[in-house]
């Protein structure tokens, strides 16, 4: 399976905001964002492979092509891989049980507490 495209920093300055990872929590955060887009994927491909099971009409056709394209929006959306939007990308993923704290075992303290904050909100 092939991952989505990452984004670059903006180029804003705003990295310089950002928290400081360490190259064990760039590890941790890579595999536990793998992980989840994982997850997302399959469960996207499960429902894509339900709905063109019941397939009847041409309408249907391009009703599935909706909700694909609309998915895919949203995982692109979603899906943020510059580190200053990891702590809220993982408070997302969190809140949609697409990642557990276990998932996040290994970053430091620093970043579980931002992720929860914001996931708690």
């Amino acid at each position: 399976m092939s991952s989505l495209p990452l984004r670059a920093d903006s180029g804003t300055g705003a990295s310089d905001a950002c928290l400081k990872w360490s190259t064990a929590e760039r590890a941790v955060a890579r595999r536990a964002f793998d992980l989840a887009l994982r997850r997302e994927l399959e469960a996207v491909v499960k429902e894509t492979k339900d709905r063109a099971a019941k397939i009847e009409e041409s309408t249907d056709l391009w009703e599935l092509e909706r909700f694909l394209t609309h998915r895919r929006e949203e995982i692109d959306h979603k899906y943020d891989y510059r580190y200053c939007v990891l702590p809220l990308v993982f408070a997302t993923l969190l809140r949609e049980a697409r990642l557990s704290e276990d998932d996040l075992r290994g970053l430091g303290q620093d970043k579980l507490d931002v992720i929860r904050l914001i996931a708690s909100l």
